[in-house]
């Protein structure tokens, strides 16, 4: 499982970067993984897909 997080990718970093601005799921060592997303709720949402939370174990 990966540890994803959303970063938010403003229009000078895109350009110094040579992608669109926009929301980004990145690894811990800040490579992106998905992206551009419209919105960080959008992001969120495949961050979650990818990795869901782990099942609850009933005893």
């Amino acid at each position: 499982m990966q540890n994803l997080s959303p970063r938010h990718v403003k229009t000078e970093e895109s350009l110094r970067l040579g992608v669109e601005s926009g929301w980004y799921s990145t690894k811990v060592s800040g490579t992106f993984v998905t992206g551009p997303h419209a919105t960080e709720a959008d992001c969120r949402g495949k961050i979650l897909e990818l990795n869901p939370p782990p099942a609850k174990r009933k005893f």
